[in-house]
């Protein structure tokens, strides 16, 4: 970890040690403000957001996102039965690739598997659970961003290429935040990342069951039952998931949901309770739409939280799992050279 990271800080910034990894690595917690009643927290440990605070109704302040008190608890999530990935940047293959293989121009490439016979965000040990660097940390007025930065060796987790990444977070004076993605590799590869944090706009402590939902999307990815695409696309209908007009949260979904532009809500978020709203905006081809959280009375989520199976629903926006092996999904490929770019927004505003 780059030891100058404070002199990036001015303004509505605080950074502190948020703890320290078995090999002595410390892991940093960074707290940004847009002055505007938006206030997220990130550590450096997956790049991962910790906490996100929207101002709603009579000034009253609301954590919509699940996380942990401690890094120790981040680190034993991942041994948990089903990993929750709490808030964290998933790469470099978010979602599942089936056999734990693909090929590129005939050269087939066999991965680490970490979920049966297959792989999951990106392996044994993904983007989720390595220390990133940060690169710049910004504050001008009521904007604010950080910039963390990681290189993938060539090689890990059997993925071909030297991968190096960045992901920006940005805070806007519209209670928005920007995630930004770019990457290099030095050898043809694939790569397909997203952000995995768990939303509960009524807080972090309760359940989504009774929160609104809308998706704008009537196509699904089929999948087999272990979450495998099939290669064909279904109506969300035949899977009771048309969230064209706002539905209740449901209490179980692992979907991925086709979409067809940056200019329309990819989905959108709304508690009565809070009296908040948020919209998701994507230039992506799709949202995976999972709700879960569940700790298994293992680990103790922030504030005392006890997280269970409706604690919180992710919005990951990516390509199709499984790209690599089907070629009439949009191509997962990140040839020598060429630059990886794409960005997600979440907006959040009052009912």
């Amino acid at each position: 970890m780059e030891k100058n990271h404070i002199s990036h800080f001015s303004g509505n910034s605080i950074a502190k040690l948020f703890g320290t990894l078995q090999n002595g690595t410390e892991v940093y917690s960074y707290t940004l403000s847009n002055g505007k009643g938006l206030e997220v927290s990130f550590i450096n440990y997956g790049a991962a957001i910790t906490s996100l605070i929207v101002t709603g109704k009579n000034g009253e302040k609301t954590d919509v996102v699940l996380g942990f008190d401690t890094l120790e608890s981040y680190v034993e999530s991942y041994n948990l039965p089903s990993p929750p990935y709490f808030g964290a940047v998933i790469g470099r293959y978010a979602g599942r690739i089936a056999n734990g293989q693909f090929a590129i121009d005939g050269q087939q490439f066999k991965l680490n598997k970490n979920l049966g016979n297959n792989t999951l965000h990106g392996g044994k040990s993904g983007f989720c659970n390595v220390v990133w660097s940060v690169k710049e940390i910004i504050q001008e007025g009521d904007s604010a961003a950080i910039v963390f930065s990681y290189t993938s060796p060539d090689g890990e987790e059997h993925f071909p290429g030297e991968l190096k990444t960045e992901v920006k977070y940005t805070l806007t004076p519209d209670n928005e935040i920007v995630i930004e993605y770019n990457a290099e590799s030095s050898e043809d590869t694939v790569i397909n990342l997203t952000q995995h944090s768990y939303f509960n706009l009524d807080g972090h402590k309760h359940d989504v069951l009774s929160q609104q939902l809308m998706v704008n999307s009537a196509t699904l990815i089929d999948i087999t039952n272990d979450g495998i695409p099939t290669g064909k696309y279904i109506e969300t209908s035949e899977k009771g998931f048309d969230f064209k007009t706002p539905v209740a949260c449901p209490g179980k979904i692992d979907n991925s949901f086709v979409l067809s532009s940056m200019e329309q809500p990819a989905a959108t978020l709304f508690s009565e309770k809070t009296g908040l709203k948020m919209t998701v905006f994507t230039d992506q081809p799709s949202v995976h739409i999972y709700v879960g959280g569940n700790c298994f009375d293992r680990i103790t989520g922030k504030d005392g939280a006890a997280y269970h199976p409706h604690s919180g629903i992710c919005f990951e926006t990516q390509n199709y799992p499984d790209a690599p092996n089907h070629d009439n999904f949009p191509s997962a490929i990140l040839r020598k050279g060429e630059q990886y770019i794409q960005k997600t927004m979440w907006k959040f505003e009052e009912l």
